[in-house]
Formats: structure tokens, C-alpha cells, sequence
């Protein structure tokens, strides 16, 4: 039998197989990065809290940093796989031999270990921002979390966006972690239709294709999303209260000199 006879026998017997894969794969992979995104905006807004002249609340600001750094170190500085095996492994052993259902617990796994890439990427988004922008906003009454959510996460969403996109296609492909505890996303599919099979070649070679079509329709897509955010090249300042006909233009070319 040819490789592609093979490839063909594959896909006929299991492509419906696979196709579920694929579903659980995206599904894992988006609100896995949603909520990771949302776990490291919370964490970065709390790392850049002020310090504080009550002894009191900067000893639990102190503690807290602590333990957020520890959590960040901790999944940042071992593999997911592992972390897949202690989080659903030790719960089954702490109660008793009760599982968790598999899908929400791998929406857990990847979640915690993306917040924690989030959490720096974050961090840095905020440290980015013009330190003028703070203290405008302070001027005006703003407290931390009020310039955070009106003034710099904003602004901070918008510069991270690259790094947002580029953690939802890691996390695309690092699902394939979560057959070890098995989550039947697309690897664990193929290894089953391996099986089944006996054409283990073939059936890699097509969740290659499938999972390189998945990362590059999906950055294009949030390529594009991009470029739209990035707005008109093109636009127009209106004129100022004392002349309305005054009016400055600014083009693409003027815009990338700035």
C-alpha cells in the first residue's frame, strides 16, 4: 500500500474521529487563553499596586507579591505536561480516586500555566505606558485600579496583542500535552486511529497538515484583527475652538517617520 493510499485509509475510517479532536483542541485553546489573559491582567494590576505608608498594608502587599511571584515561577519553570499529571493525578489521590472531567479540567491546566506567561507580559505592557499617564490620571482623583481600567490596561491590551496571539497558538499546540491524562483532543485522536489502524506514519502525517493549517489560518486571522485596531492611516485633527477651519492631516508615511 502507497503513503498515500495509506493517508487515504486514515482519513476515511477516522476523519469524523479527528474532526472531534480538532474541536476540542480549539475549544481548550481559546478560553484556556481567555481566562489566562484575564489571570494575568488581574495579577499584573496587583504587582503594580504603589507602595503603601501603612506599615500594616505594605506587609500584605509584600506577602501577596510573594505568592503571585511564586506562582508565576512555579508553572513559568516547569513543563505542562507535568503540571497535567500533579494537578489531575493529585486531585484524584486527595479525593479518594474521584476524577474531574476531563475537558474542564484541561481548560484548568492550560489556564493557570497561560496566566502565568500573562502575568509577565502584562507586567510589562504596564511598565511600558509613559509614567505621565499615571500621574495625569492622579491628578484628576484616579485612584490605582481606576487608572488601570480607564487609562493604561487599554492602551496595554492593545501593545500586547502580538504576545495574546502568539499564546493561543502555543496553546493550540501544547494541548497535545493533555493526552497523558486523556483529554481526547487531536494527538490523542491520531494515537487511538493508530492504532486502530496500524498506520501510524500516515495518521502523524495528517494531524501535521491539520494542526499547521489550524496555526496559520489563525494568525492571519489575528494578523488581521491587528490591522484593524491599528485604525485609518489616513485622518484628519479638526481645527481648535478659536479657528474650526484649522484642520492638521496626517498620513501613513508621517505617522511611521514619527
Amino acid at each position: 500500500m502507497s503513503f498515500f493510499e495509506s493517508m487515504s485509509k486514515v482519513w476515511r475510517i477516522g476523519a469524523k474521529q479527528l474532526f472531534l479532536g480538532v474541536g476540542n483542541t480549539l475549544l481548550i485553546a481559546l478560553v484556556s487563553t481567555v481566562i489566562g489573559l484575564i489571570i494575568g491582567l488581574i495579577i499584573g494590576v496587583i504587582r503594580t499596586i504603589p507602595k503603601s505608608r501603612n506599615k500594616f498594608v505594605a506587609f500584605l502587599r509584600k506577602i501577596l507579591n510573594f505568592i503571585l511571584s511564586a506562582y508565576v515561577e512555579v508553572f513559568r519553570g516547569t513543563p505542562m505536561m507535568v503540571q497535567a499529571m500533579v494537578i489531575y493525578w493529585g486531585y484524584a489521590f486527595a479525593a479518594g480516586g474521584k476524577t474531574l472531567p476531563l475537558i474542564p479540567s484541561a481548560i484548568f491546566i492550560v489556564s493557570i500555566n497561560t496566566g502565568a506567561y500573562m502575568a509577565e507580559i502584562v507586567r510589562g505592557g504596564i511598565i511600558s505606558i509613559d509614567k505621565g499617564q499615571f500621574e495625569a490620571a492622579q491628578s484628576i482623583g484616579m485612584n490605582h485600579f481606576q487608572t488601570m481600567v480607564h487609562v493604561v490596561i487599554p492602551q496595554v491590551l492593545r501593545n500586547i496583542l502580538p504576545s495574546i496571539s502568539n499564546e493561543f497558538v502555543i496553546n493550540i499546540k501544547d494541548t497535545s500535552v493533555l493526552n497523558v491524562i486523556g483529554v481526547a483532543e487531536l494527538f490523542y485522536q491520531a494515537t487511538v486511529l493508530s492504532k486502530m489502524t496500524y498506520e501510524i506514519f500516515a495518521t502523524y502525517a495528517i494531524i501535521c497538515v491539520m494542526y499547521f493549517i489550524l496555526t496559520f489560518t489563525i494568525t492571519r486571522l489575528l494578523r488581521l484583527a491587528e490591522k484593524l485596531l491599528e485604525g485609518k492611516s489616513n485622518y484628519t485633527i479638526m481645527g481648535s475652538q478659536s479657528d474650526p477651519k484649522a484642520e492638521i492631516h496626517v498620513r501613513g508615511e508621517e505617522r511611521r517617520a514619527d
